[in-house]
């Protein structure tokens, strides 16, 4: 049976969150359906501890503390998460709903679809070195989700962005050693990481070297059946390769974006984007929006700010086609009942009122 419901947000990112919060705020709850194990997009997946500095009245804030921010604030509407799964298809029933497919076979009966899916699906840049591939997730890592399984090993870091920067840093005091290697003296991450990582090797706290990783060398312990990479061979402009020892090699070469299956579903694209109108966010379907980094309108800026304001007027939009011909008046978080009703909070103003 499919589960039936106002409204599918596809994505669990900043985006997709924040507009399980201005649809809660109107009464519509949502049904969040995202591919990764857990929610947070790219923020969780790729820089967690990474700062972020332009969220409003927040100076500063990590990555992956903006995402726990934001499932603290949405905790009142009660969103149900559907993870590890991707929509597969969406079919229009009739004027007033849809019909959505996910890849775990569940189904889902809708009146409206909201995309907050980013750049779509990705993966890691593999490093194309043979016999690689038989110690990922053992001693090759694209990512780094518990920074404690490298203390006080020798780590290996290739790339030159800023994944890449921040991990080599973040991991040197407790690392045994560090050894970043990158093609160039080009780098693509902020100048100030560049800047530090120079300083750390001026001091001997790590070392950096151009060259791109050639091949591996490995141990084969025929007894346990166990092969154990032991170090990489990188080759430098001078042509002159290198044997550079490690017990862990992590890899920041970047992500390869894929639009899935959204980019077979009929919806108006500009490239990888899906067009959307600057009043409502609505897509070229009646019905579908689409929110963040996944849209594209006449000077559209990929920002977490900007996804924000998309969501707050998506919202409404999706009221006021929820409920076709009743006047949608905004109410303020600040003042109205209904709204501290639907927070969970009590009105800062009943005891003044009281009193009066």
């Amino acid at each position: 049976m499919a589960i039936e419901t106002d409204a599918v947000i596809i994505g669990a990112g900043p985006c997709g969150l924040f507009q399980v919060f201005e649809l809660g705020l109107l009464g519509i709850r949502a049904h969040v359906i995202e591919t990764l194990d857990r929610a947070g997009g790219q923020c969780t997946e790729l820089y967690p501890d990474k700062p972020i500095y332009d969220i409003p009245a927040l100076p500063s804030i990590g990555a992956q503390q903006l995402i726990d921010n934001l499932l603290e604030q949405i905790a009142p509407f009660d969103p149900v998460f559907h993870f590890n799964s991707q929509v597969t298809n969406v079919t229009r029933l009739d004027d007033d709903y849809f019909h959505l497919t996910t890849s775990t076979g569940s189904e889902f009966k809708t009146r409206s679809v909201i995309i907050a899916a980013g750049v779509g699906s990705f993966e890691p840049v593999k490093l194309k070195v043979d016999g690689i591939a038989d110690f990922v997730n053992k001693q090759v890592f694209y990512s780094v989700k518990k920074p404690g399984l490298h203390d006080g090993r020798d780590l290996v870091v290739l790339g030159g962005g800023d994944s890449a920067l921040d991990w080599a840093l973040n991991l040197v005091p407790t690392a045994n050693s560090v050894v970043l290697i990158h093609r160039s003296e080009q780098f693509k991450a902020a100048p100030a990481s560049v800047a530090k990582m120079r300083e750390l090797c001026d001091n001997y706290d790590m070392q950096f070297l151009t060259g791109n990783v050639t091949g591996i060398v490995s141990d084969q312990d025929a007894a346990k059946n166990k092969s154990t990479l032991t170090a990489v061979e990188v080759t430098s402009t001078d042509g002159i390769t290198r044997r550079v020892d490690l017990d862990h090699l992590l890899v920041f070469f970047g992500l390869s974006p894929k639009p899935g299956p959204i980019a077979d579903w009929g919806l108006e694209m500009n490239k990888k984007q899906i067009i959307v109108d600057t009043e409502r966010f609505q897509t070229s379907v009646p019905g579908i929006y689409a929110v963040g980094d996944t849209n594209w309108y006449p000077g559209k800026k990929k920002l977490i700010l900007s996804g924000f304001h998309e969501a707050a007027l998506a919202a409404f939009a999706i009221k006021e086609r929820l409920n076709p011909g009743e006047k949608i008046g905004l109410q303020y978080t600040t003042t109205s009942s209904k709204m501290h009703q639907r927070l969970g909070v009590d009105d800062p103003y009943k005891e003044q009122t009281a009193a009066a």
